[in-house]
């Protein structure tokens, strides 16, 4: 069985040792980011490459191509697409699901068409006037039922392009008021105000995966982030949440968490989480994730079955009157 957690890499192509790596410790999953990413045809090789060095055919590959300032796969190669909040501003309620449920079956046909089978979208986070700029014009709305709606839509134009989603930041990180890429956020509100971040994931709890969030919640757990929280995790996310599905921890290399590699990975999968996430492709940090992370068995490789078994192959789409269509809501919306 594969282990529990995901990787990256280094760059364009997989080298040696990154090959042997991944022979070796067999991850459940790889992600990319702009650094490894050129054009089409390399993309393709990279993987392919791969799921040749894991031995499975479905290994899943992800990316974060939410639209706006996260695109990791952007011009002159692919299309732009408009950021979530800019889609939700622009266009009235039904219109507005219509677009993001077509920017989203337009980047699974990118994504698909490369390789890739998760997107880590949609982002569920509830906007506030004082939301960090890390989220910013990710955040749909600060309308949980707007968030909601808006997030289904994603999940639907994914899932049509045989592409997964993954919800993020859950339990909600519209409430952070710093960058968990730089530092823990701390977030002081009562159980009864978090309900209102908890309702999005609540409402789409039936999806495969999601991603956690590196934000501490006083009200919950004083002493661990979500990420690392056995109680954030078993209250709200199973709890509270319902959520059942495959939950990664985001990023185990950003500055949130403290401390040895091999200790934040332990940490994760203790608290609960079934996947750990390691994204910078350096390979001495992702061999203390690996040493760590366990092979995936019980309900985490359930979860992670199902969350496979949940990418079929793409729907029937023109691509060339979905990208006209495009064309036509970004010229409304005054985006590029």
């Amino acid at each position: 069985m594969p282990k529990a957690f995901i990787c990256g890499c280094a760059g364009l192509v997989l080298d040696a040792e990154e090959r042997a790596f991944l022979r070796r410790e067999d991850p459940w999953g790889l992600i990319l980011f702009k650094r490894n990413v050129a054009d089409r045809d390399q993309v393709r090789a990279l993987t392919r490459l791969f799921r040749e060095c894991v031995g499975r055919p479905n290994a899943p590959v992800l990316i974060d191509q939410e639209g706006g300032r996260v695109q990791r796969m952007a011009p002159p190669h692919w299309r732009a697409y408009p950021a979530a909040a800019a889609i939700e501003a622009g266009l009235g309620p039904s219109r507005a699901e219509a677009a993001a449920r077509l920017v989203a079956r337009l980047i699974a046909f990118d994504l698909a068409e490369v390789g890739i089978t998760v997107d880590c979208a949609p982002v569920l986070d509830v906007a506030e006037p004082e939301t960090h700029a890390a989220i910013g014009s990710r955040a749909f709305s600060s309308q949980p039922e707007r968030v909601a709606a808006m997030g289904r839509a994603v999940a639907e134009g994914l899932f049509a392009g045989g592409v997964a989603p993954v919800v993020k930041h859950m339990p909600g990180h519209g409430r952070a008021r710093a960058d968990s890429h730089h530092e823990l956020p701390v977030v002081d509100a009562a159980w009864d105000a978090l309900k209102r971040d908890f309702a999005p994931f609540a409402a789409l709890n039936d999806l495969p995966m999601a991603m956690s969030a590196h934000v501490l919640y006083t009200a919950i757990d004083k002493r661990h982030p979500a990420t690392a929280s056995s109680i954030v995790v078993a209250k709200v996310m199973r709890g509270e949440i319902g959520f059942d599905g495959l939950i990664l921890s985001d990023d185990v290399s950003m500055k949130a968490l403290k401390g040895p590699y091999e200790e934040r990975a332990a940490a994760i999968i203790d608290a609960g989480l079934d996947i750990v996430l390691h994204c910078n492709g350096e390979l001495d940090q992702a061999r203390a994730v690996a040493f760590a992370a366990p092979q995936l068995s019980g309900s985490s490789l359930r979860r992670a079955e199902a969350a496979l078994a949940s990418i079929s192959g793409p729907q029937p789409f023109d691509v060339e009157q979905g990208v006209r269509q495009l064309a036509a809501i970004t010229a409304e919306l005054g985006v590029a």
